[in-house]
């Protein structure tokens, strides 16, 4: 039997608050379920698609939400709403007036309502993006985690609030689930709630009995304070009374597929299985004679998730109990499709009520024909008395809104780094980050730094040596202490600007999405930067989409880039991520060759990562040591994307075009091409995404009938018509060989298509022609055609 936490008694309000609280559930079941009809059989449909909407879904979280944002929830707390509960979030918004019945009307349509809660695309009070994926949930975690940095360092005065996530119980499938909660544990997690809607129902079975033990038992092994709410007043009452501890160890040991046919077919079905199995059990037939069917049904399905009183005595305790700090797990009981027709059914996840359903449902609610959006029909309370109440009284309602604004903090114009003879871009950033973290100002001082266990292998060691760890508590670095001696003098307490992270990508990702979204959740600035693996971007890349679907805005420091980590191997080298970084919405990714340029995208990108219509960047950097150039250097240019390094002359009939640290092999075979292709030009790009994004703009542009030219079209006009294009890229050879089609240009691409072996780089570089030698075969072969 599991440990159900006993309620407070009387925690619940008073009756009118409850009444209030019953009505509003039962617009938000109506609304949200008329919400998802209303899309797929009174909406015209244009392309005979089915619109879907998860109605069963949606009806289960019903009663758990209506708990939380007309009582529970204060301001500062955040949410993450169950994906498919979508539409009840939409219907709760709608009664509190921060939804408009249009977009409730275009539900899945464009410009409506979205399917998934969207903090950018959705006007209504969204706090963090869900999707199916557990991502919504796991963001919770390092939120409240990003919550601490901040109130530590004095860069809030928000009140402390609580990070929620609304979880399906499928989502506790996924593994980034408890990989953010090992990462939690670590950092002494506090201000969590995960609130799982526990309907033993998925898209396509009913999940393994007693799923709820393994699960708990996770939670309680990283110090979760787990509640469990199985039942609700009335089945307690129930247990009272003669037979009823019976009836209480039958639902307990009921296999999760009967109970759920059990409430598809109601209060005879209910009667004929309790008869059957407790027939001759004392007790048993008077309390199944003190109630008819529709009594018998509501009794049966009186889960904690659907008990009003039940639910806020519950998550009232939490709140104000010895562990209110704790993060915590409850384990909330629920009907799949609760109150709809087809409850329990194994195939209500995408089943949608036919016309004579809704037409059912509509008079049991009480709604007249023409009132179907009207927030406050067919309800039997004080209809202006509730309106006081939730203008009044609902605590989450208290302020205007929600969203949160800081200040942006100066970027100096120009980026100090001391730049030695041989450099490799890697070190480069080190070396910046190193100097930044010399001196006393707001930008250093909002700067927060984060790795997944490759903090030293990416050169953050310098910066982590002067700001230190952070943690909620004073960590002493023992070793020192030990007077063993190390490059890395890491001491953690509250004032450290570098949060270590264990080898989870996924998490990495995760921590960068809520460090980026702090000044919109909690009212401060800062300007995070995450470190990684270049070829374990693809391990975070649903992570990264996610953090990027938000608008999230950080700096991603990748590498090393390609092969250039030769005796590594195939496992440890990068062939799409140029790609990645083009294809991933609201991020500008780079790849410079040279530490002065990194410079400049770097101080670009600090600026950029603060402006409304900015985004995040992603640097593709190099453990190749490279000859450094002494020049000026054209920062506009670096940050469009490209420039000549060696202008072409006017009749060039090639050009080499090549981007990050291949630039060795692109000047020498350059030097030994011009003898017989005299006036060849060099084009360095530093980001083919930049350069790309500005053609695919110019070409709208143009379309709206407007004068523009974008960069890449200007550098690319300086060679004829005739004239040919190699391009060369330590990855794949489309990230580049698109400049084809900007002017009509012949174009030989280089790049990686296979997995690398470990080798050393000359080796490596021959084998997939990538060298001097291979740069003037493809030459020789695009002049010919």
């Amino acid at each position: 039997m599991p440990d159900i936490r006993p309620a407070i008694p009387g925690a619940a309000r008073d009756g009118r608050h409850l009444a209030h609280l019953r009505a509003l559930e039962k617009k938000a079941l109506w609304l949200s379920t008329w919400m998802i009809h209303n899309a797929n059989h009174l909406r015209p449909s244009r392309d005979g698609l089915k619109v879907g909407g998860h109605q069963a879904s949606s009806a289960s979280m019903v009663s758990l939400m209506t708990a939380l944002f007309f009582d529970v929830l204060r301001p500062q707390d955040r949410v993450a709403v169950k994906p498919h509960a979508s539409p009840v979030f939409h219907a709760i918004q709608y009664l509190m007036g921060r939804q408009t019945r249009e977009k409730m009307e275009r539900f899945r349509a464009f410009g409506g309502a979205q399917s998934y809660p969207s903090r950018t695309k959705d006007t209504d009070d969204v706090d963090f993006s869900t999707g199916s994926v557990g991502l919504g949930v796991a963001v919770t975690a390092f939120a409240s985690m990003v919550q601490d940095y901040v109130r530590l360092k004095g860069l809030s005065d928000q009140p402390e609030g609580r990070m929620v996530a609304l979880v399906g119980d499928a989502e506790m499938d996924e593994g980034n689930v408890f990989e953010a909660m090992l990462e939690g544990w670590k950092h002494d997690l506090r201000n969590a709630w995960w609130i799982i809607d526990y309907n033993r129902q998925s898209l396509d079975s009913v999940v393994s009995d007693k799923l709820w033990e393994p699960i708990t038992g996770m939670f309680r092994s990283l110090d979760w304070n787990v509640v469990i709410m199985k039942y609700g007043r009335l089945l307690e009452a129930a247990f009272l009374e003669p037979g009823g501890e019976a009836l209480r160890q039958w639902i307990d040991t009921c296999p999760n597929q009967l109970y759920a046919a059990l409430c598809f077919k109601g209060g005879a079905a209910w009667r004929e299985a309790l008869i059957r199995d407790l027939g001759t059990t004392s007790g048993i037939r008077g309390l199944l004679d003190s109630h008819d069917d529709a009594m018998l049904a509501r009794l049966m399905t009186n889960l904690a998730g659907h008990d009003l009183p039940t639910i806020l005595d519950t998550f009232h305790a939490a709140a104000n109990g010895p562990d209110a700090e704790r993060p915590a797990c409850f384990v909330a009981y629920t009907v799949k499709g609760m109150g709809l027709p087809f409850q329990g059914h194994k195939d209500n996840h995408s089943g949608l009520m036919n016309l004579e359903q809704m037409a059912a449902f509509k008079a049991q609610c009480g709604i007249k024909d023409g009132q179907e959006w009207e927030p406050f029909a067919g309800l039997d309370v004080d209809v202006e008395d509730l309106k006081r109440f939730l203008t009044e009284e609902v605590p989450f309602t208290a302020t205007p809104t929600r969203r949160l604004s800081a200040g942006f903090v100066p970027v100096p114009e120009r980026l100090d780094v001391s730049v030695t003879e041989r450099m490799s871009t890697q070190e480069g950033f080190g070396k910046v980050l190193a100097e930044l973290a010399k001196g006393d100002t707001e930008l250093a001082s909002r700067i927060v730094t984060t790795s997944p266990d490759v903090t030293v292998s990416t050169n953050l060691g310098a910066w982590v040596n002067r700001r230190g760890l952070f943690d909620r508590h004073e960590r002493h670095d023992i070793f020192k202490e030990q007077k063993v001696v190390s490059a890395q003098r890491w001491q953690g307490d509250p004032q450290g600007q570098h949060i270590e992270l264990g080898i989870a990508e996924h998490n990495l990702f995760l921590m960068l999405a809520a460090l980026g979204l702090s000044h919109d959740l909690f009212g401060a600035r800062l300007l995070p930067v995450g470190t990684l693996y270049d070829p374990f971007v693809m391990r975070g890349l649903d992570a990264f989409n996610y953090a990027l679907y938000q608008d999230s805005r950080f700096m991603l420091v990748a590498t090393p880039s390609g092969v250039t980590l030769a005796p590594e191997g195939g496992a440890h080298q990068s062939i799409a991520t140029p790609l990645i970084g083009m294809g991933l919405p609201k991020l500008s990714s780079f790849e410079p060759a040279y530490v002065d340029e990194l410079a400049v995208i770097m101080r670009w990108g600090f600026a950029h990562m603060q402006k409304p219509d900015g985004g995040s960047l992603y640097l593709r950097l190099s453990t190749r040591s490279l000859e450094q150039p002494s020049r000026p250097l054209d920062a506009e240019a670096v940050i469009d994307g490209g420039y000549w390094l060696r202008p072409p002359a006017p009749d060039a009939d090639l050009t080499l075009i090549y981007m990050g640290a291949l630039a060795p092999e692109v000047l020498s075979a350059h030097a030994q091409l011009l003898e017989d292709v005299p006036g060849a030009g060099l084009l360095a790009v530093t980001s083919a995404d930049r350069l790309h994004q500005g053609w695919m703009a110019a070409r709208r542009a143009r379309q709206a009938g407007q004068v523009a030219v974008a960069p890449v079209e200007r550098l690319l006009s300086a060679l004829p018509a005739t004239a040919r294009l190699v391009t060369i890229t330590d990855g794949h050879p489309s990230a580049l060989s698109w400049l084809g089609g900007v002017r009509g240009h012949k174009v030989a691409a280089l790049g990686v298509e296979t997995f690398g072996q470990s080798a050393d780089l000359p080796d490596l570089y021959a084998a997939l022609r990538l060298d001097a030698d291979a740069i003037i075969d493809a030459v020789a072969r695009v002049l010919l055609e």
